[in-house]
């Protein structure tokens, strides 16, 4: 049985610390910002966290680009020319091109090397939920399981991964086409928080509004503890330049379940970009998500 590598990109928001131990490998993504292109690094190399978030709350709209499909071949056939299989957890379809492009090259790439072992998973979510897949890859590659194997079992649970956050404005996902929500919806959110979840299309979607930021919070709380159903395991919660706020957020729901472990860290450039400052999101394994949102 062949050894695997893992990779995933730079919307699962993975530490450097986080992919050590795991043994995870990421394609970078790009920001524009000023018609100049920055790779989107995890580990923050072209902007600080601050500087980033500063310079949208100053206004400036940044942009990002899908990975380059030689990004995918430089990357996938350096594991065959390793002698190693691929398992790559990419970003959730509905909100990345990239996942599409990963397939192509991985059909051709197997076309020349019939082989070759090039597992491309679409995650179904982005952030921390995205990077807990690899994590658990990680996990099931240390048992002994092969690639095929590995992402066969993170497919039979991708949906079980569970997302609830809320935005400091939905502007930002809303102009950037990333969140679903009922015209009505947008309607009125003044004094309002947004409730958004990743539904079973891998959707940001708006499905609850809390009057005011407490509410988010408790909403947010009684979300990921339904979703956890008992079993509080790994907590993962992430932020975009708002530490005090995801420790409240942490908080409430620790006052509920007792999650054995918990990870915060900060929300990258390229999910940042369309978040925007201000977002707090939570994540856990738990029951298969149901929900489907539509417009």
């Amino acid at each position: 049985m062949k050894d695997f590598v893992i990779i995933t990109d730079s919307t699962s928001d993975l530490t450097l610390e986080m992919r050590q131990q795991f043994n995870i490998e990421y394609v970078p993504m790009q920001y524009i910002i000023d018609g100049v292109e920055f790779k989107a690094s995890l580990d923050w190399e072209s902007h600080s966290v601050k500087e980033y978030y500063d310079l949208m709350r100053n206004g400036l709209r940044i942009y990002t680009t899908q990975i380059l499909k030689d990004t995918y071949l430089e990357a996938f056939q350096n594991a065959i020319d390793a002698g190693k299989d691929v398992v790559y957890i990419g970003c959730s379809s509905a909100l990345s091109a990239s996942i599409k492009v990963a397939l192509l090259v991985a059909m051709e790439m197997k076309e020349q090397n019939p082989d070759a072992g090039i597992y491309c998973i679409d995650s179904l979510i982005s952030s921390l939920g995205q990077g807990y897949l690899a994590m658990e890859a990680s996990r099931k590659r240390a048992e002994g399981l092969s690639a095929a194997d590995t992402a066969a079992y993170i497919e039979s649970i991708k949906l079980c991964v569970n997302q609830c956050g809320t935005v400091g404005s939905l502007e930002y996902l809303r102009r950037a086409g990333r969140v679903k929500a009922s015209k009505a919806f947008f309607g009125n959110l003044f004094g309002v928080k947004p409730l958004i979840i990743s539904d079973r299309k891998g959707q940001n979607f708006a499905y609850k509004k809390a009057k005011g930021t407490a509410n988010a919070r408790i909403g947010i709380a009684e979300h990921i503890v339904e979703a956890a159903n008992g079993v509080y395991e790994e907590l993962f919660l992430t932020h975009a330049d708002c530490a005090e706020e995801m420790e409240l957020v942490k908080e409430e729901i620790l006052k509920r379940a007792p999650f054995k472990k918990v990870t915060v860290n900060t929300i990258g450039p390229i999910v940042g970009a369309s978040v925007g400052p201000g977002t707090v999101i939570a994540f856990c394994l738990g029951t298969e998500v149901t929900i489907e949102g539509n417009e």
